[in-house]
This record gives structure tokens, C-alpha cells and sequence, in this order.
């Protein structure tokens, strides 16, 4: 166990280093690998490593071999910045270093880097580029074969093909590079859209009920001022702990709606403004207070769930008993949660006369609230069915699987 607690203390060690390298602004990197390599151009043992294409007569260093070989390396410093000037440079210098017979040196390499680049980052005319490189690549070869050089046809052209290599494999990068950006704003549009359409369930599922529960405690309210002046005032309260409560869970999605990536899971304020999962027994108390008579049961030992799973039973016995407030009220409601070890099973029933058969045409049943709900449902493993009683009314269904709380 030490030995694997020293080994993991190591990689972080040495991978502190290499992150924050990979921090640093691109031009600094480009500028360090530059004098790198033109440091390794004057080391005599590196001379062997580099392109060769001439074989000429090898002429004497002087100040103008050394400035070719600096004008091979340096511009490397700006290959991301300007990747269609760097190979451009670095090649004319390459091109004259070979016709003028100088020594091979390490800086050759700096064709290679530079191709590469232009191949990963180029993105304007890199055909008119790749067309360019390959016409000054035919003019220095019919200028060596002018000069004397030994090199044949299939010489030239087997020189050819590692630059074409390094272009080759910096566009493979590139393309890369585009489809995983690609990937990710796809997999950003989906992720929008799936939060939008769980707020616009998420307002649905609240406007749609604690209004139809307005509406209802109103008329009563309406009808009690005639009948039952003195009883007029409960329904009033009624409506305006409605909206309150409707208020309240509005604020919430606002807030969901302003946060951005963490921030919303991550304010305890905001979570205590979020619709109480698992509160039921509100929704079945403001049901009654509407003039809905609800019965109310609870069978089997509760067990920690989800959030998910929990505000979907709550989302789902909510949506039930306003469709029952408005297509069915005063009619007998009766709501079950049945706590299982594995699931959570939700029933709410509506009294009410048989229904005439009727065929429906496929697809779901309802309207946007309980598609909504069969599609929140589903995403969590579960099932909803939904419609009327062979003997009359109308009944809601669920089954969601109630994993444990991760910690």
C-alpha cells in the first residue's frame, strides 16, 4: 500500500510539471522547441540526422550557410501564429542550403516541423499551398540535376514523399481536432435541448397545477360569497397559499435557468427553494383544500432514493391529481405510493362513469403533461401507463426504479 501511495505521489509530481507546461501561451512553446532546434543545428554529432537531397560538392561554412540554417529553425518560433509563412521560409532556406552545397545539418529537420504544422493548423488555401510546395520542390530538383547532382528520378521522388508524410499526418491531426470539436458542440446542442425541454416539463408540470388549483379554490371561493359567506374566507387563504407555493417553485426555475454549470447544484440557497421531493402529502392537502376529495395511502418501508426519482414521483402524482381537478372534479381521487426494496410504485385513480370505448391511434396517451412525465419517467428505467378504468374514471401508473442515494 505505501509502495502505491509513493508511486501515485510520483506520477502527480512529475505530471505537475508537464500540466502546467501545456498551460503556457503557444508562441512561448513554438519560441522554446526554435531554440532547441537551433541549438542541435550546431552540434557536430547531429549533422549526420537531417534531409540530404544535393549530394553537390560540399562547399565550406561561412556567414551565409549559418544564416540559412538559422532561417531553418527560427521561424519554427511562429509555426502555429503564421503556418503557411513558417514552411514557406523554412523550405526557401532548405531549397538554397541544398543548392549551394553546404554541410547537412540538424536544422533540416525544421522542413519536417514546419510541414507538419502548416498541415495541423493551415486553414485557407491549403490546396493552393500544397500545389505551391510541390511546384518549388520540381524547380529544386531540375536546379540540382542542372548543377550536377547524382540524384535520379526516383530519387526525387522517394525524397518527396516524407515531407507529403509530415503534411499528411498534421492534416490527420486537424481533421481530428475539427471532429472532436464537432463531437463536442453536438453533444452541447443535445445537452441544451435536454435541459430545456426538463424545464419546460418542470413549468408545465408547476404552472399547469398550482393554476388549475387557483382556478378551482376561486370559484368555490365565488360560490361560498352567496351561500356560505362566513367560509368564504378559507378559500381565499386557499388560493393565496396557491400561489405562493406556484411562486416559490418559479423562483426555483428562474434560478436554474440564470445558474450556470455547477453553480446550480452547488447553491444550498437555491436547493432549498426546490420543489420538496417526496412531499406528497402536500399535494393530496392542497388537492383537498380545492375541493378534491383525495384519499391518501402509503404502503411499505420508505427508502432513500434519488433526486431524480423522487421529484419524478412527486411530478407524477402532482400531473395526476390536476388532471383530476380539472376533468373530474369532486370526484373520489385515491392516491398509493408503494415503497418497494427496488422500485417505487405510484397509483392515482379519478371516480368517475364508464367511458365509451374509443380507439385511439398510436403514440402516447394524454397530453403534454403526461408525455412529459412518461419520458422524465422512462429516462430513469421506469414505466407509466395512463387512462381510463374499464369501470369508470380514470387511472395513473408508475414504476420507478429507487436506487440508493450515492454519497
Amino acid at each position: 500500500m505505501m509502495f502505491r501511495q509513493a508511486r501515485r505521489s510520483g506520477r502527480r509530481l512529475l505530471r505537475a510539471p508537464l500540466d502546467r507546461w501545456q498551460e503556457r501561451d503557444a508562441l512561448l512553446k513554438d519560441g522554446v522547441l526554435a531554440l532547441a532546434l537551433t541549438l542541435l543545428a550546431f552540434v557536430p554529432t547531429l549533422s549526420t540526422v537531417g534531409a540530404q537531397i544535393g549530394d553537390l560538392p560540399e562547399r565550406p561554412a561561412n556567414a551565409l550557410g549559418v544564416g540559412l540554417v538559422l532561417a531553418q529553425t527560427l521561424p519554427l518560433a511562429v509555426r502555429r501564429r503564421w503556418p503557411a509563412a513558417c514552411p514557406a521560409v523554412v523550405a526557401g532556406a532548405f531549397a538554397v542550403h541544398q543548392a549551394l552545397g553546404f554541410a547537412t545539418t540538424f536544422a533540416s529537420v525544421g522542413l519536417y516541423l514546419a510541414l507538419y504544422s502548416a498541415g495541423a493548423h493551415q486553414v485557407r488555401f491549403r490546396r493552393a499551398l500544397v500545389v505551391v510546395a510541390s511546384a518549388g520542390y520540381a524547380v529544386l530538383a531540375g536546379v540540382l540535376d542542372h548543377l550536377g547532382s547524382p540524384q535520379s528520378m526516383p530519387d526525387y521522388v522517394a525524397f518527396w514523399l516524407a515531407p507529403a508524410a509530415a503534411w499528411l499526418v498534421g492534416s490527420t491531426v486537424r481533421r481530428r481536432r475539427t471532429e472532436e470539436a464537432e463531437r463536442r458542440r453536438l453533444a452541447a446542442e443535445v445537452a441544451t435541448a435536454a435541459e430545456r425541454a426538463r424545464i419546460a416539463r418542470e413549468l408545465h408540470d408547476v404552472v399547469t397545477h398550482h393554476v388549475t388549483a387557483m382556478v378551482v379554490q376561486a370559484d368555490a371561493a365565488q360560490f361560498l360569497l352567496t351561500s356560505a359567506p362566513e367560509r368564504a374566507g378559507e378559500g381565499l387563504a386557499a388560493v393565496s397559499d396557491t400561489g405562493r407555493r406556484a411562486l416559490t417553485e418559479l423562483r426555483y426555475l428562474l434560478g436554474v435557468l440564470e445558474a450556470t454549470g455547477g453553480s446550480a447544484s452547488a447553491d444550498p440557497a437555491g436547493a432549498g427553494r426546490a420543489p420538496a421531493p417526496g412531499r406528497v402529502g402536500d399535494l393530496v392537502e392542497q388537492a383537498r383544500r380545492s375541493g378534491q376529495p383525495v384519499e391518501f395511502a402509503e404502503r411499505g418501508e420508505r427508502r432513500p432514493a434519488g433526486v431524480d426519482v423522487e421529484l419524478a414521483a412527486y411530478r407524477v402524482v402532482q400531473e395526476a391529481l390536476t388532471n383530476a381537478m380539472t376533468h373530474a372534479a369532486g370526484k373520489p381521487t385515491r392516491v398509493l405510493l408503494r415503497h418497494g426494496d427496488e422500485h417505487i410504485g405510484i397509483e392515482v385513480t379519478t371516480d368517475g362513469p364508464v367511458a365509451a370505448p374509443v380507439i385511439r391511434k398510436p403514440g402516447p396517451a394524454g397530453g403534454r403533461g403526461l408525455a412529459g412525465l412518461r419520458a422524465r419517467v422512462r429516462m430513469l428505467g421506469g414505466e407509466l401507463e395512463a387512462g381510463p378504468r374499464p369501470e369508470g374514471g380514470f387511472e395513473v401508473r408508475a414504476t420507478i426504479p429507487s436506487e440508493p442515494v450515492q454519497e
